[in-house]
């Protein structure tokens, strides 16, 4: 039996949320400024008054901005070097050492390709993420595709992935934003490595 694995990324496999993390580590300076400036915006997204897509778009865009390809994906690696042994669920890693060589695993994620690609690469996985958008080898403060958070997770690993090749899907959430992924999946498991 063929199995694809389809697993989120922040909260479900990871204690903390990377996105924050990513970026602090990238510019300490520039984040915690453009942080409090972002508040009220958080607090909107919170109480459902903002858009998730647009706050995250804003915040992001305003510490990373205009920087090159390159660094940043140098900056990745070494993110994830620093991080990798603190932030992964003991729990998942158990399970990943556990998954049946026949079967094909992916990390499923609003957060960026950026960072994300590290990790994905160190587990032998695939990823589907939200895509940054690069202009002439710099960061344009865009997304190259929407925020894969909700329904568009389900779009994007139909639009990824052959899943004609596979009998059976297990997807494992932790938010709302993953509920429709779960509810895909012949197999849904939410908060399973808390």
């Amino acid at each position: 039996m063929k199995k694809l694995y389809c697993f989120d990324f922040d909260g479900t496999i990871t204690t903390k949320d990377t996105m924050f993390l990513f970026l602090r580590f990238y510019n300490p300076g520039r984040y915690y400024f453009q942080f409090m400036r972002h508040v009220p915006l958080f607090v909107m997204m919170k109480l459902k008054l903002a858009n998730t897509e647009r706050v995250k778009k804003s915040f992001i865009t305003s510490i990373l901005k205009d920087e090159k390809q390159k660094k940043l994906e140098e900056l990745a690696q070494n993110f994830f070097k620093e991080y990798k042994n603190s932030i992964m669920r003991e729990n998942a890693l158990d399970f990943f050492k556990n998954i049946d060589k026949n079967a094909t695993a992916y990390l499923v994620t609003a957060s960026l390709d950026i960072w994300v690609k590290p990790f994905a690469e160190y587990f032998n996985f695939g990823y589907i993420s939200t895509e940054a958008k690069f202009v002439n080898g710099k960061f344009a403060g865009d997304f190259a595709t929407r925020n894969c958070n909700g329904p568009e997770k389900v779009i994007r690993i139909k639009r990824t992935i052959d899943l004609t090749r596979f009998d059976k899907t297990i997807a494992f959430g932790d938010t709302s934003g993953d509920k429709p992924m779960l509810e895909w999946a012949d197999e849904g498991y939410f908060k399973f490595f808390h």
